[in-house]
């Protein structure tokens, strides 16, 4: 049986910047356009709550997917706990659904503070999406559609989500904000399939990287990293402290230059923590930006 620690592990928490992000990003844009109260504050927490515990969740469904297809077998990263035989695969599997049942939880507390039902069925979608990402027969995620999936539901709906839930409206800066996170969100996912790309290859899985190439693939990494930054200095049209987003221009550099020069298998595991991290400070200081400009 898992240890506690394997069970962490097994969550991938470096991947909660994903989670974490778009909240930042929302609530600075709801900051800018009203004010800011302890209703507010609560309802952010709670969004922030849904997000992470939708992110363990689709975490332990990959684990629980691709270990019963059997394409972690061979693979660079975090420990997977079904490949490993570390934990049971129904163990997981329950894991799983224990943390979607947690969002559910925390996102039907949201519902009752706003009033707003239409959010039972983003937050329906938003569990089968994370679930049908490696899951079901037919799992959108191997036909190369992964980062549509990244960028809709942790860029466009958690950002403009979160927004909405504080200030019953959104602004054109909470839209440029969701699209530059989720291209982040979209570079995390690219690079680790990056990583993947041979192992993916040869069982089948076709994710975007392994459908482009590695060439390709590298190149869109960058664009990934490129147009947020562009899109926060866009927003500093009504927000001027959005331009704090520049100081992590050497950061992003540092990144792309690692993948455009080739970097492979375990060289791009920090490559992976970084972009997370990096992701992580662009919604603090796009968030803060918008929150001060306004």
């Amino acid at each position: 049986m898992a240890t506690a620690a394997e069970w962490i592990a097994g969550a991938r928490p470096r991947t909660l910047p994903a989670a974490a992000a778009p909240v930042l990003v929302g609530s600075g844009a709801a900051a800018h356009a009203s004010d800011w109260g302890l209703r507010e504050t609560g309802l952010a927490l709670l969004a922030f709550g849904v997000a992470a515990a939708l992110q363990v969740g689709v975490n332990y469904a990959n684990d629980y997917s691709d270990g019963v297809r059997g394409t972690d077998v061979d693979r660079v990263g975090p420990l997977r706990l079904t490949a490993s035989g570390t934990a049971p695969p129904a163990a997981v599997k329950r894991a799983a659904f224990a943390a979607f049942g947690v969002a559910a939880a925390l996102g039907l507390a949201v519902v009752l503070v706003t009033g707003h039902l239409w959010l039972l069925a983003v937050g329906a979608a938003s569990i089968v999406a994370a679930w049908y990402y490696t899951g079901g027969r037919r799992p959108y995620g191997y036909r190369g559609l992964g980062e549509v999936g990244v960028f809709v539901f942790f860029g466009l709906v958690a950002v403009l989500g979160t927004t909405y839930v504080l200030i019953d409206a959104t602004t054109w800066p909470a839209v440029a904000g969701a699209v530059g996170v989720g291209l982040l969100a979209c570079a995390l996912l690219m690079v680790n399939n990056l990583r993947d790309v041979p192992t993916d290859a040869v069982v089948g899985k076709r994710t975007l990287a392994v459908r482009l190439g590695e060439h390709r693939a590298r190149r869109l990494y960058v664009a990934f990293l490129a147009v947020p930054v562009l899109l926060a200095v866009a927003c500093a049209v009504a927000a001027p402290w959005t331009l704090l987003v520049l100081a992590l221009v050497p950061w992003a550099a540092f990144l792309a230059i690692a993948v455009r020069v080739g970097a492979r298998g375990v060289a791009l595991v920090p490559v992976l923590a970084g972009t997370g991290m990096l992701e992580l400070a662009y919604g603090v200081l796009l968030g803060l930006g918008l929150a001060v400009s306004g």
